[in-house]
């Protein structure tokens, strides 16, 4: 791959859950396309499902944007949501606001920002309550 940046934006529409997973999917289908290791690819892939869950559940809609850069991949998911008032709460495995509906569908068990953690290599949450959220996670690129 060339030194340059390859991006995509996809937007998330938070009223339909049906739709749950068409970014991310769009996601992995460009990196296999671009010739991602595989294990980076499985990485990426929760990342972006995981954050896709939180934008659709939590943000009521967003956008997901893949950077993929020489040493790295970043996925960036922005939302104009009710924004998170306790990051280090909502970071507990387990911990979820989603409500009994969600539950009920089989969503927001509280594992989503945990799980983009653990598959990441730096991840960052910048949130303000009653803006929005946004979601940084980087997968370093190791060069043989």
């Amino acid at each position: 791959m060339s030194a340059e940046i390859y991006e995509e934006e996809y937007s998330i529409d938070g009223k339909e859950f049906v739709a749950i997973g068409v970014a991310s999917t769009k996601i992995k289908a460009a990196l296999k396309m671009l010739g991602i290791p595989s294990d980076l690819i499985r990485r990426a892939s929760v990342i972006a499902y995981e954050a896709e869950m939180n934008v659709v559940i939590h943000g009521g809609g967003g956008i997901m944007k893949l950077e993929i850069h020489p040493d790295f991949i970043e996925i960036i998911a922005r939302d104009e949501g009710p924004g998170i008032p306790d990051i280090s709460k909502a970071m507990e495995e387990g911990f979820s606001t989603a409500t009994d509906k969600i539950r009920e569908m089989g969503f927001g068990a509280g594992m989503g920002l945990p799980n983009i953690k653990r598959n990441s290599d730096n991840m960052e949450i910048k949130s303000e309550v009653g803006k929005g959220t946004e979601v940084h996670a980087v997968i370093g690129i190791k060069r043989e």
